[in-house]
């Protein structure tokens, strides 16, 4: 009958609230060419766990042999640990990749703001016309935060960017290409310290064509969310 056994798509939940905001972002820049978004500094944080397990280990085995040892896959309590860090890119250059120790909170990401953002939007678009994106992170949206903004809004403008839309952000390909090339690595780091080695060092190793076409590739997402009328794609 033309079924089979597949995963289904991991997808954000979004509500009608979110699918209206994303399909009003997506009208309000249907008309935005790959020039404009050169214009846009990317920006997201992420975290890399030390061993990770994706639920794709398929294995076979007979009934009997379900507690066998070669038929386990063995787990370790939050993953051994992780490694948060920060980044941001445009279509220019990749920006810092900066190491979070716990946690992202307003006092960190404004720090971060102040000391990384600012400086680059300044020296990449002298002219103040650089837009810097950010997400709906709890930090992005503190008060200290928002206030800084609003004293620098002449040096940059900040992108208003749709909630629940993390596949409109190309950033989180360039979190793939990382992982990607930590899954690679033999051997795989042992402890946090080489994790956070290795994070630097792959993200250091993406090539320009990589990030410059993700950026190319923003005319068609919007006009996927356009055609989706919101919901994801």
């Amino acid at each position: 009958m033309g079924y089979g056994n597949r995963r289904p798509v991991c997808t954000h939940l979004l509500s009608a609230v979110t699918k209206v905001q994303g399909l009003q972002f997506a009208q309000e820049h249907k008309d935005w060419t790959v020039e404009h978004w050169k214009k846009v500094m990317w920006s997201n944080e992420s975290r890399f766990q030390l061993h990770h397990a994706d639920g794709r280990v398929r294995i076979w085995r007979k009934q009997y042999e379900i507690m066998h040892p070669t038929c386990m896959s063995t787990t370790l309590q939050a993953g051994g640990g992780n490694v948060m860090v920060w980044g941001m890119f445009s279509w220019h250059d990749l920006g810092p990749l900066i190491h979070v120790e716990q946690r992202l909170n307003s006092t960190t990401y404004l720090s971060i703001v102040a000391d990384q953002v600012h400086p680059i939007m300044l020296m990449v678009y002298p002219n103040g016309d650089g837009f810097f994106q950010q997400d709906y992170a709890p930090c992005h949206g503190a008060p200290i935060v928002q206030e800084w903004f609003q004293e620098h809004e002449g040096d940059f403008t900040l992108l208003r960017w749709p909630p629940q839309s993390p596949d409109l952000n190309p950033m989180e390909h360039l979190w793939d290409e990382v992982k990607r090339a930590i899954r690679q690595l033999v051997p795989q780091p042992s402890n946090l310290t080489e994790l956070d080695s290795a994070i630097h060092q792959a993200w250091c190793q993406i090539p320009c064509i990589t990030f410059q076409h993700l950026v190319e590739s923003m005319p068609r997402r919007i006009a996927t969310v356009l055609k989706a009328i919101g919901g994801p794609y």
